[in-house]
């Protein structure tokens, strides 16, 4: 079973040392098979549902979710729905008895496909994109899930993978660095599909920022 330590060991090799996937798996000890899996899908392999979900207690108010999404798109940035204050207006206003992660995770879902559906990208040379994913990592014996911090540079298919305990703003900020690192460089530009938290992310030619509401300006400078 390969862990995330292989794959950006075998990432490190192959994208940055230049190492063809032979060179790779004799030096891994990973087969070849594995290391080709590995650099196609940038990491260990996500879990994708090959059907939608069954949510029987969140299914009747799922009008009413997309409802309220539909009503963010002619309304303020600061004035969006958030996942609590969707599952706040549902328990209040519609009876809804169901859990949170279920509403914050058919939000995901739905702004995800709305973004894919609406906003179809282009990318050239030196642009990144930001997402988040998950994966199961098996460690001592025992498997457990956690999050991918996800850099891709879609013109030239270089992608770098980071796995943190949990999908936070702090893991987002520290990921930056990390990719940075491994690609030699900052990408003059970064299409971001989520920020944890809802802060905002302001994206400068001199520096890559992360605001928080209350919290100090961090950035890197592009050298």
């Amino acid at each position: 079973m390969k862990t995330m330590d292989d794959c950006i060991q075998v990432l490190e090799l192959h994208f940055k040392d230049g190492l063809s996937e032979r060179a790779v798996a004799r030096q891994t000890g990973l087969h070849r098979k594995t290391v080709r899996k590995i650099l196609s899908e940038g990491g260990p392999g996500v879990y994708r549902r090959g059907c939608p979900a069954v949510r029987p207690k969140l299914g009747p108010f799922v009008g009413v979710i997309d409802e309220m999404l539909k009503s963010d798109r002619h309304s303020p940035p600061k004035q969006h729905h958030t996942a609590k204050r969707v599952f706040d207006r549902l328990r209040a206003e519609h009876g809804y008895t169901g859990g949170y992660t279920q509403v914050k995770s058919y939000m995901r879902e739905s702004r995800h496909l709305s973004r894919e559906a609406f906003v179809p990208l282009a990318f050239g040379p030196g642009q990144a994109q930001v997402d988040w994913g998950e994966a199961c990592v098996i460690e001592g014996g025992k498997p457990f899930k956690v999050h991918l911090f996800v850099m891709t540079l879609p013109f030239s298919d270089v992608r770098f993978v980071a796995a943190f305990p949990r999908e936070s703003l702090e893991f987002f900020l520290e990921g930056h660095p990390r990719a940075f690192d491994f690609l030699g460089g900052v990408p003059r530009r970064i299409v971001y599909d989520s920020v944890p938290g809802n802060r905002i992310v302001v994206l400068c030619r001199r520096s890559i920022c992360a605001l928080q509401a209350d919290a100090a300006l961090l950035h890197w400078w592009i050298s």
